[in-house]
């Protein structure tokens, strides 16, 4: 790269501090992620920016990848290089922006945390000593029978509950969508023992399914500190927070029915795809089987 591209860069960074006023931490990484795009065509026979084409940056981004950079800084390196091309098209410096049709490699999804099934049962059949631990246990028993996110749960009113039919109407679903949910053996039990010592928490006109020892509804914080607390009482080790809840439901439900269809409709996802993620948590499961009981996979010992 020539003196000229040098000073173009330094115009540039100097244009988002006093003009910008963009942040010395924002400036300082712009000015490592361009300044390492220079490093790297240097000796490339790369002329100036201008000489920089879309397929060069593609080739630049692919390299960064198998250097490990993850798909969220390459993005990043990403934005700081089209703002850059975008500041030499506005000064006539360029007449093409080689980066606005990269895309960054996607970002792996992460696999949610779930429980196993002796760690779900330990969990809830701990024994409920006061009015509140009544409370509690009924709420992750129907967090982790239906499949409820922690908003829908906390949202739960009394008129919401059809114990009669065994089943629950979620009224503030995720987009606004309502839903009709099961509600297993277990948390029916849970929320007959509930509902029989609810009023004596506090004298309360609140429709809500779930109290405060105040009458009020429970909120969706208190609701994540009773299920630390919960674990913390019942020397459960495992940090539990409530979505583990709902995602062991998916994964439980995924692995026991294969029907990725009905999986969707009872977690509420408007896309499948969202869904689809609780198959490759199934697949470690049965690869984790497969290891452990196949003859050719299981290593010899000694």
């Amino acid at each position: 790269m020539t003196t000229a591209s040098q000073s173009q860069l330094t115009s540039f960074l100097t244009q988002l501090t006093v003009e910008k006023r963009a942040s010395a931490h924002t400036v300082s990484s712009y000015r490592l992620d361009l300044e390492r795009l220079l490093t790297y065509y240097t000796g490339k026979n790369i002329s100036d920016w201008t000489a920089l084409k879309q397929q060069d940056l593609r080739a630049y981004i692919a390299a960064r990848h198998r250097q490990g950079i993850s798909s969220k800084s390459l993005q990043r390196e990403l934005s700081a290089i089209r703002s850059f091309y975008a500041y030499l098209l506005k000064n006539r410096w360029a007449e093409l922006n080689p980066a606005q049709h990269v895309k960054a490699p996607k970002q792996a999804r992460k696999l949610p945390k779930t429980l196993n099934v002796d760690q779900i049962n330990g969990l809830l059949d701990a024994a409920a000593g006061t009015l509140l631990e009544i409370r509690d246990r009924t709420m992750f028993e129907l967090f982790y029978s239906s499949g409820l996110r922690l908003s829908e749960l906390s949202a739960l009113d009394l008129a919401d509950l059809d114990l009669t039919a065994k089943s629950l109407m979620v009224r503030s679903g995720k987009g606004g969508k309502a839903r009709i949910l099961p509600i297993g053996g277990k948390a029916i039990t849970a929320i007959r023992q509930w509902l029989q010592v609810r009023d004596q928490l506090s004298v309360t006109v609140d429709a809500a399914l779930f109290t405060t020892a105040q009458g009020k509804r429970i909120g969706q914080r208190n609701i994540q500190l009773r299920l630390e607390q919960w674990c913390i009482k019942k020397g459960i080790t495992e940090h539990v927070h409530p979505h583990m809840l709902r995602h062991s439901f998916a994964s439980h439900m995924l692995e026991s029915s294969q029907d990725l269809r009905a999986v969707q409709e009872l977690l509420g996802h408007s896309n499948i795809s969202t869904t689809q993620i609780y198959t490759h948590l199934d697949f470690q499961h049965l690869a984790a089987v497969y290891d452990k009981a196949h003859p050719r996979a299981r290593k010899k010992s000694g």
